[in-house]
């Protein structure tokens, strides 16, 4: 199969292009930070789009705290960039079918862990609002015929195209220099993933959909294990055999307290489940981060007009 993907320079994009590549797929990259493909501008999008079976769209403004520094713009890339790609697919003779990569921010903080998919929709901070609006949008599309799979994302880890400033990376790498270690709430609790359970889980909803399948229930990938950035801190000192000290700081007032997702749904949709266990994720991470000799390099917010050319 031919597949755009959008965002395809981003920290999950990149394993999710090379994972479609090693299983013989054709691969159309969209990224604004490769040569200004920009998800607003429908001319781009539909030069790109010609002759693809499907699309993956990653690409968005994908930080909660970018989100939070520049709303206006976090709304126009992730909303006003989603509604251009559904209009140029719309348009398209034999529609491609669309793999949206949402996010556990959707949910806020939900009043039952683990989450289930039905649980509703409270995000509190822009993005995981961005996000939501999209997967309504995607939702109507679905409804006039277009073949969908929405898949939202937990805490995803693993690679070097991380932002050093993160949970894992930072605390992995900290431990590892013995650094001080500093925690900004301390009891929030996450469900991390590993980038290539992520992209293998990504790939499978889109394999579903190129075989034919034509509408996929809206899944999250979740290993159903909750883990604190308290404990996550513990793990990382075991991990790296480091003696670091931990300063705790206050949270920050857009970060949800916790998430934790129900896997069954991805389990009996998709056949997806967590194969790489939080300690296990650790120690390899360690070992790229160890390899590469220095903290992984800082990711800005791509340099983004509020409105495409």
């Amino acid at each position: 199969m031919k597949v755009l993907v959008t965002g395809s320079s981003g920290l999950i994009g990149r394993e999710v292009v090379a994972r479609l590549a090693t299983d013989g797929h054709t691969v159309v990259k969209f990224d604004i930070t490769d040569d200004g493909s920009d998800i607003r501008d429908a001319s781009a999008l539909a030069a790109a789009m010609e002759g693809c079976d499907g699309v993956m769209h990653l690409a968005a403004v994908s930080r909660v705290a970018w989100g939070e520094a520049a709303p206006a713009l976090c709304d126009d890339v992730n909303i006003a960039g989603t509604r251009v790609l559904l209009d140029v697919m719309g348009q398209r003779l034999r529609r491609p079918w669309l793999v949206f990569a949402s996010s556990r921010e959707v949910y806020g903080d939900p009043e039952i862990v683990p989450v289930s998919e039905s649980a509703p929709m409270q995000p509190v901070n822009t993005y995981g609002r961005s996000k939501a609006a999209g997967e309504r949008m995607i939702e109507a599309a679905r409804a006039n015929g277009l073949s969908v799979s929405i898949v939202r994302l937990s805490n995803v880890y693993g690679t070097v195209h991380d932002h050093p400033d993160r949970a894992v990376p930072s605390l992995l790498w900290r431990s590892y220099k013995g650094e001080e270690l500093r925690l900004s709430g301390v009891n929030a609790f996450f469900d991390f993933v590993h980038v290539d359970d992520t992209a293998r889980g990504l790939v499978m909803a889109a394999k579903l959909l190129a075989d034919g399948t034509e509408q996929l229930p809206t899944v999250h990938l979740a290993t159903g294990v909750a883990t604190s950035l308290g404990e996550l801190a513990r793990l990382s000192l075991e991990v790296a055999m480091s003696r670091s000290s931990v300063t705790v700081l206050p949270a920050r007032s857009f970060d949800v307290k916790g998430f934790c997702g129900n896997p069954a749904r991805a389990a009996e949709v998709l056949g997806w489940q967590a194969e790489i266990r939080l300690m296990d994720g650790l120690r390899r991470y360690l070992e790229i981060l160890k390899k590469r000799g220095r903290p992984l390099d800082p990711v800005d917010m791509p340099a983004l007009s509020q409105s495409a050319a």
